[in-house]
């Protein structure tokens, strides 16, 4: 195993990703789902929900707390609603499966909503939103998680770090593609930390006495333990806004969970009272405007790259290389990472390596050296 980081084509990965997934159970055609949206990650710049991910999905099957035969109950369907109950299966799945449906609706109704009852992870929002964009369509896609992100003024983590993905297209070489974590920072963020083995910068995270945690792998368990939680977008408190990520974590709570009748909050910790690992039981939430219900798509298209050309025309602070827009940076890293390869560290390497030797995987993606 190499000491140093290596770069490997995203089509390898890809394939790669594949192969684990078929091995531990999926069915080839829900296998390629699975690696097309964690690849899509990787190509998005976004180490933390690529194959730096692969290991979490590959433990959770392996523990029987992910089924990896994916099933979906219609709880309702009613002109352009529909609600569905994931029964424990992969998210990337469901996740694909419900923003088609509401790309469907919206095609015949101008908006399509579907809620999600009892997924699992879904990866990266922006790639959901992406499938509207494509289709001359709004996107927008809620998740709650696992409780990380303290409310303001506690200390307890009992919050997702609700990511909220809002996708449009536009006439420039990339749509608007916003997505991110309702935290100062997502938790895989602080998973990316812990296999670079560096520390977490303060003011990300409290312990149980509101002291800041940099410690990134303790950090880690005491999330699970309830020892510790993550800041909401703005920081401690109100004078820098940190109530308004609070709110908008909770939004997105609510729109996952109670228009479903789905888990919540500290249900989705993954343990039950006897601290047994059990599903996560994750909802998610797909919305889907056809704009062309509301004008011409041509003329959307334009307006909105006309707001990202004038955003981007604005003044540079001091020693700012250009103003982005959401979706510039992913747009960018796509060719580079086309053209250069995925990184892959050591502490990565090596988790890979033992799904290869577990899962007998004769084609070395990470020689033993």
């Amino acid at each position: 195993m190499s000491n140093e980081t290596i770069y490997l084509p995203a089509e390898r990965l890809q394939a790669f990703m594949e192969k684990v997934f078929v091995r531990l159970g999926v069915p080839a055609d829900d296998a390629a789902v699975c690696a097309e949206v964690l690849i899509t990650s990787d190509l998005h710049g976004i180490e933390s929900h690529g194959i730096g991910r692969l290991k979490m999905y590959f433990d959770r099957i392996r523990e029987g707390i992910l089924n990896p035969l994916t099933t979906i109950d219609v709880v309702r369907d009613k002109g352009a609603i529909a609600v569905w109950d994931g029964n424990h299966g992969m998210g990337h799945v469901i996740g694909r499966k419900a923003m088609l449906k509401a790309i469907e609706k919206a095609g015949q109704s101008g908006v399509g909503i579907v809620a999600v009852r009892n997924s699992s992870h879904y990866g990266i929002a922006g790639y959901y939103a992406k499938l509207a964009v494509e289709k001359g369509m709004i996107g927008v896609t809620f998740t709650n998680a696992r409780p990380s992100i303290a409310p303001t003024f506690g200390t307890s983590p009992m919050l997702g770090t609700n990511p909220i993905c809002f996708g449009a297209p536009s006439d420039m070489e990339y749509p608007f593609l916003f997505d991110a974590a309702t935290s100062i920072s997502q938790r895989g963020k602080i998973e990316v930390l812990a296999r670079e083995e560096r520390e977490t910068p303060s003011g990300w995270a409290i312990d149980k006495e509101g002291n800041p945690m940099t410690d990134t792998p303790k950090l880690l368990v005491d999330l699970i333990r309830k020892d510790a939680a993550m800041i909401p977008l703005g920081g401690i408190g109100e004078l820098m806004g940190g109530h308004k990520g609070y709110g908008l974590a909770t939004m997105v709570e609510i729109l996952c969970a109670s228009l479903q009748n789905g888990k919540y909050l500290t249900d989705l910790r993954g343990f039950d009272d006897n601290e047994n690992r059990i599903p996560h039981a994750l909802g998610h939430f797909f919305l889907a405007m056809d704009v062309e219900f509301f004008t011409e798509l041509s003329d959307f298209r334009k307006t909105t790259g006309e707001i990202m050309r004038k955003l981007k025309s604005a003044k540079l602070a001091r020693d700012a290389e250009k103003v982005f827009i959401a979706g510039e940076k992913e747009y960018e890293s796509i060719r580079r990472v086309r053209r250069e390869g995925v990184p892959v560290i050591p502490n990565l390497q090596k988790n890979i390596r033992i799904m290869q030797e577990e899962l007998g995987l004769d084609d070395e993606l990470i020689p033993n050296r």
